[in-house]
């Protein structure tokens, strides 16, 4: 059934997994892309039509609400999703002809509905919707909370945090931002190689690439496909990372010589920056809990040419006696809500809120495990990838009420980041144009 799929097909049946089997879209993305043998422009396509529809959800489901006739909930999720696919094409694709938008997801509806009439259903959905493309509904008379969660497609749940966080303006400015197309991020492997020539060698391949404006060794790249097929990238020049996750790096301060603990290391990017920062003199173990991941490491690790790096496998809750004052620099970027990442990953935001409040729990037995494995003397850098308080400071402040060995300790950070007197931070992308991130530096005293 799935043979031959062309872009918008490829989005369905990712979309449909998503929603029906919990799968994380852009793997099933990258998977389908793999078997549709879809070339660059198509799987372009795909990919900003099934970001395009996850970033949007909310908000297209409004509008098919203002022109179905039949209720949401009562049709088949294929018919559902071809139908949020024909939508975004006609609110948001401006260069798609309205006729292959209203076509396309026909199409598909007649493959794969089991229902007759959903094809019917289907065009004339999409045919009133595409009469009204330029005066579409208006989200009339909701509160901010409300207003809000339909215009940018975000839970009211997550939307009040923000709100609480933040205020209003900026709120929508970090759900904008959610909802914008972030560049991609790589760091220069300097231990191979130096920024100008990774830049000059991008070019050379046809790739749109700059300097990162204030991240040294650092660059941003645009329409560069399928990054693992370029020079560079399997030459080990250069590593994928977001500019949030390097600044905790230079926020700990590796350097040579020291032993390091990565403690919840995958994909290992903060590792191999640490390495990099190291000049790869000194010891970084790297752990994961998952063997595959681990395995991942250490591709990635030789792909760099980073010799400084060992993997184990590890429970971060888990005490090792032999551990115990034995780093230099412990890391502990802790399993957390993600929601950071909200950008590259739009289909965090649907998460079910209640598993995740037990997190901070497990943040709390990770960072308590590991903060015994800092030499006096030594750092414990505590990060996340989320923007939530109780995942972030709150634990941070509960650790050092019972930890008076350590004490938070002043960084400085290029950039709009700059300096920070507290020794922490929340990195914001409608800020500092970053992932949303938090660091935290803690310095052992005894």
């Amino acid at each position: 059934m799935y043979g031959n799929m062309g872009a918008r097909e490829v989005a369905l049946v990712t979309l449909t997994a998503w929603e029906r089997q919990g799968a994380w879209s852009d793997l099933t993305l990258k998977k389908k892309i793999r078997e549709g043998a879809l070339d660059s422009r198509d799987a372009a396509l795909a990919t900003r039509l099934c970001f395009g529809v996850l970033q949007n959800k909310l908000l297209l489901d409004f509008y098919l609400k203002k022109f179905s006739t039949v209720s949401l909930s009562r049709m088949e999720n294929r018919v559902l999703n071809a139908l949020r696919l024909g939508v975004y094409q006609l609110a948001f694709l401006t260069r798609v002809p309205p006729s292959a938008a209203v076509n396309e997801s026909v199409n598909m509806v007649k493959k794969y509905s089991k229902n007759p009439r959903s094809p019917g259903l289907v065009n004339g959905i999409l045919r009133a919707v595409a009469r009204n493309r330029d005066c579409l509904p208006v989200i009339d008379g909701a509160d901010p909370e409300e207003y809000l969660s339909i215009r940018y497609s975000h839970p009211v749940w997550l939307v009040r945090m923000f709100l609480d966080a933040l205020g209003k303006e900026e709120a929508e400015r970090l759900l904008e931002a959610n909802n914008g197309e972030p560049p991609t991020v790589a760091q220069v492997n300097t231990i191979r190689t130096q920024t100008s020539e990774v830049l000059d060698e991008l070019r050379e391949a046809g790739v749109s690439a700059e300097a990162h404006p204030w991240l040294p060794d650092c660059i941003t790249l645009t329409g560069s496909g399928n990054l693992e097929q370029l020079d560079c990238f399997r030459t080990g020049k250069i590593y994928i990372q977001d500019a949030g996750a390097r600044l905790a790096i230079l926020a700990a301060g590796p350097e040579p010589g020291m032993r390091v603990l990565d403690a919840c290391a995958a994909p290992g990017g903060k590792s191999f920056a640490a390495a990099i920062s190291m000049e790869d003199r000194g010891e970084i173990i790297s752990c994961d809990i998952h063997a595959h991941k681990k395995k991942l490491i250490e591709s990635g690790a030789a792909r760099l040419g980073l010799t400084s790096i060992r993997t184990a496998i590890l429970d971060a809750r888990a005490p090792i006696a032999d551990w115990v004052h034995a780093f230099d620099l412990v890391i502990a970027d802790v399993p957390c809500s993600g929601l950071g990442i909200i950008r590259k990953k739009p289909d965090i935001r649907y998460k079910d809120p209640q598993p995740l409040k037990d997190l901070p729990n497990v943040q709390r037995a990770i960072l308590e495990n590991v903060s015994s494995y800092v030499r006096p003397g030594g750092c414990l850098l505590y990060c996340t990838c989320t923007l939530l308080d109780r995942e972030n400071g709150a634990v941070v402040d509960a650790f050092l009420v019972s930890h008076s060995e350590f004490s938070l300790e002043p960084f400085q950070l290029p950039g709009p980041a700059g300096t920070q007197e507290s020794g922490m931070i929340t990195l914001w992308p409608q800020r500092h144009g970053t992932d949303g991130f938090f660091i935290a530096k803690l310095r052992r005293r005894v």
